[in-house]
């Protein structure tokens, strides 16, 4: 596999991550892992730092 193509996999999947985040902690949904629920603000953190490293990802790509 080529570096770019690698850098664009996970760029698209850190953003859909990221996305899928948000919407978590927008529409205010549930999440548990076991019995310990996991705090929305957990997903507002989460989902930027994911968008973050999406971004820079792409950013990467162009430059290469």
């Amino acid at each position: 596999m080529k570096q770019k193509t690698f850098i664009v996999i996970v760029s698209v999947i850190f953003l859909f991550i990221g996305v899928l985040h948000l919407i978590r902690a927008i529409l205010s949904w549930e999440a548990f892992i076991g019995n310990f629920e996991l705090p929305v603000w957990i997903s507002y953190v989460l989902g930027l730092f994911a968008l973050f490293l999406s971004y820079h990802g792409f950013k990467l790509m162009n430059k290469k």
